[in-house]
């Protein structure tokens, strides 16, 4: 006869998943300009402050761009100045000219004449003020290419990868090339993928824990922040769902997102992470193994077979809570300490082959205890 305990202990009922890490923050920090990489100040690995330089791009085209954007400012703004002279002109003929049609001592065509080229000279001039409000824009868009030739941190954090190498020329035409990848390691983000089969009873807000390969003895604790709507691997390029006729057979997962702290950065950048998604618990409560569970009674009640004083077992019916499949919790009619029947032996019985498993297939539920 093979009995076990009555034990103080926790029950749970959780949904398994596989994550994989990632730091809570990180960005590929990229070139908007084109050219050669003339420094690379850093590597995988380091850390940096906001507004370090990590490197700097030929800037050669982009200098000579701002002086030649500094010259035309220059000249459209001297041309102001000898416009602004002939308004000056332009105003006093045309007072003479008034003067002396007012006094009936010149014509009144010098008036007309005059009055034409005054509004001409406004015009010219007004036509230089946008011309000068262009060039500066110009001087300040050469500026700004000639900044992005520097390329710096935009927050503090570590470099996870360096992609472009020194002397390498980017081309930022087509798209911004990734000089490194930056990321803050003190905070990690974990994406769960969740079966579809067990998605519809996890929620966000849900206790979760995740132990780490290298560490399995180890939990880390979170709450579920957020469930993806949809399953990434259906998401196409274009950001519709697009399920192809091919992959209809194929697994679904949708992915459930939680954040720890990492204080002492044991986490790393794409570990793998077995988690558990707490769906019911009972903590420090009475606990049997689920083998011993007999069946059921009318009122609701399981019987269990319970070991007397004198080494036999007698029936007894006790009301249980949680069971997780391996431990289950106790309400009543059973004390602590008490052993109860999870199986009898034979006699003369060899011990059993293990039992032929099955790889659970992709896709199928991975909830541990039942619902």
């Amino acid at each position: 006869m093979q009995t076990d305990a009555a034990r103080i202990g926790d029950v749970e009922i959780a949904v398994l998943a596989t994550g994989t890490l990632q730091p809570f923050l990180q960005i590929d920090v990229g070139s908007r300009a084109s050219g050669a990489v003339v420094a690379l100040n850093v590597d995988a690995g380091d850390e940096v402050k906001a507004g370090d330089v990590i490197a700097d791009i030929d800037s050669s085209t982009q200098a000579n761009n701002l002086d030649t954007a500094k010259a035309a400012l220059t000249d459209v703004t001297a041309q102001q100045v000898a416009d602004r002279a002939a308004l000056d002109t332009a105003q006093l003929a045309y007072d003479r000219a008034a003067g002396l049609a007012a006094a009936e001592a010149g014509p009144v065509v010098d008036v007309e004449s005059s009055l034409r080229a005054l509004k001409t000279a406004r015009a010219v001039l007004t036509s230089v003020a946008a011309q000068i409000d262009q060039a500066g824009i110009a001087v300040r868009t050469a500026r700004i290419n000639l900044a992005y030739t520097r390329i710096v941190a935009p927050f503090a954090g570590t470099v996870l990868a360096v992609t472009t190498r020194q002397g390498q020329t980017v081309n930022a035409a087509q798209s911004a090339p990734t000089i490194v990848t930056l990321g803050q390691l003190d905070r990690m983000t974990i994406d769960a993928e969740i079966a579809e089969a067990d998605v519809i009873n996890v929620r966000p807000g849900m206790a979760v824990y995740f132990t780490i390969l290298g560490d399995p003895d180890h939990r880390y604790a979170a709450r579920l922040r957020a469930i993806a709507p949809a399953p990434t691997a259906y998401v196409s390029a274009a950001g519709a769902i697009a399920a192809a006729a091919s992959s209809t057979a194929a697994a679904v997962y949708y992915n459930g997102v939680f954040d720890v702290d990492n204080p002492g950065r044991r986490l790393r950048t794409t570990m793998t992470a077995n988690v558990s998604i707490v769906l019911r618990a009972s903590r420090k409560v009475l606990t049997i193994s689920s083998a011993a569970l007999g069946p059921a009674t009318t009122d609701g009640a399981r019987l269990i077979r319970v070991v007397d004083a004198k080494g036999g077992a007698v029936s007894r019916s006790v009301r249980i809570g949680l069971d997780d499949g391996t431990r289950v919790e106790v309400l009543s009619g059973l004390a602590v300490g008490e052993r109860v029947v999870v199986g009898e032996a034979a006699a003369g019985a060899t011990k059993p082959a293990a039992a032929e498993t099955t790889p659970r297939p992709r896709g199928m539920p991975r909830t541990v205890g039942g619902l």
